[in-house]
């Protein structure tokens, strides 16, 4: 789970009450950048965080598009359920796993 100051978070929540955060890069997780400061921004990575704080999903945007997308399930437990990735130009992944961390079949 990716962990923040206030810096990055966006003022409003969406519709599902997730909040929105923005990141730079995968080495800048730890220092998400204010929603204002985009517009100088080629490439970034646009994430959601349910209300528990997990991360439910992210695009990473390039030049306005997005060019990978990731989506997230919890089982109860807090292990990862269901990933679905997303990449520009290819057939969708889906990965499946049981409470205990194992991906299935």
């Amino acid at each position: 789970m990716m962990e923040s100051g206030e810096t990055g978070r966006s003022m409003v929540p969406d519709q599902d009450g997730q909040e929105c955060r923005f990141f730079v890069s995968y080495s800048g997780v730890k220092l998400p950048i204010a929603p204002d400061a985009l517009s100088n921004r080629n490439t970034f990575i646009r994430a959601w965080f349910d209300r528990a704080g997990m991360l439910s999903g992210f695009d990473k945007l390039v030049y306005g598009e997005v060019e990978l997308s990731h989506r997230y399930q919890y089982h109860g437990n807090g292990r990862l359920r269901r990933a679905e990735i997303v990449m520009l130009d290819e057939e969708p992944a889906t990965m499946n796993f049981d409470e205990t961390g194992s991906q299935l079949s």
